[in-house]
């Protein structure tokens, strides 16, 4: 990550100055400001299907600050998936996917609070329907990686300090027009969709690793046995 950059989040307001302690705590990586490095990225995220909006361009300088990258490959899958565990809200039923949350939140979930910014994985409704399908012990470890590159749905940036927040400034709005940005955040869901349900289809190895096992083993984040199933 470049210690300076320029950061864009998709709106339906114009946002000269974010403003540290508001927003939705419910978020992937609970309460902070969500941006992207993609301008185009950023109006498709803006965009309704009934209201165009507007990428919110900063000038963002990182230096000095803490940064956790859960991309960098120090990093696990499950750790991400900790971390959404512990802030967005899942729908399990009883059993497997309740123990499974348990054991994820126990053994897997990060550190994470203390960083001034956190770079990942971006759970739009398709990505959160993967990590939930995995949670209920329906998609197996390499098919939730292998979903997590589906469709590009986008990285994102992520200021969860005060710090972070004085770092950031404003340099224009850039208009998205719902017309074009709405149907393209429509298509990239769409291919994530279509591939992930033809990745399900295919035959399956015979040593696919589902949640029930990681359980049953008592797989902890620094199983090698994990490191080499998220890395093929």
């Amino acid at each position: 990550m470049e210690r300076k950059m320029i950061l864009c989040h998709g709106s339906q307001n114009i946002i000269h100055t974010p403003t540290y302690g508001r927003g939705n705590r419910y978020n992937d990586y609970g309460l902070g400001f969500y941006c992207t490095e993609s301008v185009e990225l950023a109006k498709e995220w803006a965009c309704t299907e009934t209201n165009s909006g507007y990428a919110n361009a900063y000038d963002f300088d990182a230096e000095g600050l803490s940064i956790l990258n859960l991309q960098n490959g120090e990093y696990n899958i499950l750790n991400w998936l900790a971390i959404l565990l512990e802030n967005r809200v899942f729908h399990t039923s009883a059993g497997i996917a309740e123990e499974g949350r348990e054991y994820l939140l126990s053994e897997f979930l990060p550190k994470y609070r203390s960083f001034d910014v956190m770079i990942g994985y971006r759970a739009d409704d398709s990505y959160f329907s993967f990590a939930n399908a995995f949670l209920n012990n329906t998609l197996s470890l390499r098919q939730l990686e292998k979903a997590m590159t589906l469709g590009k749905l986008g990285e994102q940036v992520v200021l969860r300090s005060k710090n972070a927040f004085e770092r950031i400034s404003f340099r224009e709005a850039l208009v998205a027009e719902k017309e074009i940005y709405y149907p393209r955040k429509n298509s990239r869901d769409t291919k994530a969709r279509d591939a992930y349900r033809a990745e399900r289809g295919s035959r399956r190895a015979a040593d696919e690793i589902y949640l029930v096992d990681i359980l049953r083993e008592e797989w902890d984040s620094h199983d090698a046995r994990l490191r080499r199933n998220v890395s093929e």
